[in-house]
């Protein structure tokens, strides 16, 4: 038998432009477009090791951190979740996972597939965990590993007080993980002072990158953890003590370890040097006054943030009840039909329950806000009248 080639692939290739308004990717800048266009680099020639160490020092300044231990996962926001957890965890951990949304949940799945005794401390829904909860939680369950997402893309709910979650970790000899995929950049933090010892985020939020390539760091604390570990990581992919030499992290000489696509890493490189030429500070400041503005318009169009305590709200992430008697589908399909926008439905709990409106990188800035709760509305009242419509046709 002989497979003949596939008709489809006759056709020219056509990707239409679209606005990424969801909960990411989102769009990615001219800059980083045509730097993906450059040549292909062997993975480990000089100029693309080269390339590496620069985005290591985007990493650090993102992240606000000196730790050696910083680099990329070859794969998408939930490789740095596999990777933080399989380098810290060994058989029968017990590993303490704060829920908000889905993320918490997620991580708890990869753990218990590592060997973690898993628990959970879950807040109630549609808000955000309280210090007395987490406190609680270590005090019964003393858990050797403590994961929480800052920014839970599934409920747009802001984790707060990172820094006191980790003083209670070094107080209890835990470690602490922290998810920013959804939240770095549009909120404050400070990976180093707040005692955090992995922290991992996408490229392809608030970065403006492409997906593929995840920054992550590791404390000098947990690296001499991982290196005490009585068994190796259980999966070499993820084992970051190699992965770390192929990045140059350990001062010695590099070793291969995968083939790192040379094309993401100059988006990765541009998307790092865009945002580092903007400032932390300045961009964490726009994110903030554009999620501000949704909100206020949102409350304008007769709406409702699915968060109520105003300062748990992801500037990010932004999730809206979805009206009673109003399809979301329907919303989201008409907006990417007519404008071609994305605006999402709910993730995990939400489901059916919010719209998740994303205001990332390319797409934070009070232009853009505008746009959407414009279309957004226009979107609403057109299936509403879609539907008296269908109603009376009936009688």
């Amino acid at each position: 038998m002989e497979v003949p080639p596939p008709l489809v692939l006759k056709r020219s290739l056509f990707v239409p432009s679209k606005t990424l308004m969801g909960p990411g990717p989102s769009n990615c800048s001219q800059r980083v477009l045509e730097a993906m266009s450059n040549p292909v680099l062997g993975h480990m020639h000089p100029e693309c090791l080269q390339i590496m160490d620069e985005v290591k020092e985007g990493i650090k300044y993102i992240f606000q951190t000196l730790n050696d231990a910083t680099m990329c996962i070859s794969g998408a926001g939930h490789s740095g979740m596999e990777a933080a957890l399989c380098n810290l965890i060994e058989d029968n951990d017990v590993v303490l996972l704060g829920i908000s949304g889905m993320w918490g949940h997620r991580a708890g799945d990869i753990a218990r597939r590592y060997g973690a005794d898993v628990r959970f401390v879950e807040a109630s829904f549609g808000r955000a965990l309280t210090l007395e909860e987490i406190r609680f939680a270590f005090a019964t369950h003393k858990p050797r590993v403590f994961f929480v997402a800052q920014g839970d893309s599934s409920t747009g709910i802001l984790q707060r007080h990172i820094s006191e979650i980790g003083d209670l970790c070094r107080q209890y000899d835990c470690y602490l993980v922290v998810d920013v995929v959804a939240s770095l950049g549009g909120t404050h933090f400070l990976m180093d002072e707040w005692k955090v010892d992995v922290a991992y985020t996408g490229s392809q939020k608030t970065l403006g990158g492409p997906a593929g390539l995840t920054p992550i760091s590791f404390s000098k604390r947990a690296l001499t953890h991982i290196k005490q570990r009585k068994t190796k990581p259980k999966v070499y992919y993820f084992d970051v003590l190699l992965i770390g030499q192929y990045w140059g992290c350990y001062g010695t000489p590099r070793i291969y370890h995968h083939t790192i696509s040379s094309t993401l890493l100059y988006g990765l490189r541009e998307a790092l040097a865009h945002f580092c030429a903007m400032g932390l500070k300045n961009v964490v400041q726009r994110h903030l006054e554009c999620s501000q503005r949704l909100q206020l318009g949102i409350e304008e169009l007769g709406l409702e943030m699915f968060v109520q305590h105003e300062p748990d709200r992801l500037p990010t992430v932004n999730a809206v009840k979805v009206p009673f008697g109003v399809d979301w589908r329907k919303v989201a399909d008409y907006a990417m039909r007519k404008y071609n926008l994305e605006i999402s439905g709910g993730l995990g709990p939400t489901v059916e329950h919010v719209f998740r409106i994303g205001l990332m990188g390319e797409n934070a800035t009070l232009e853009k806000v505008d746009m959407v709760l414009s279309i957004l509305n226009e979107a609403i009242q057109s299936i509403k009248l879609r539907a008296i419509k269908t109603e009376r046709s009936k009688i």
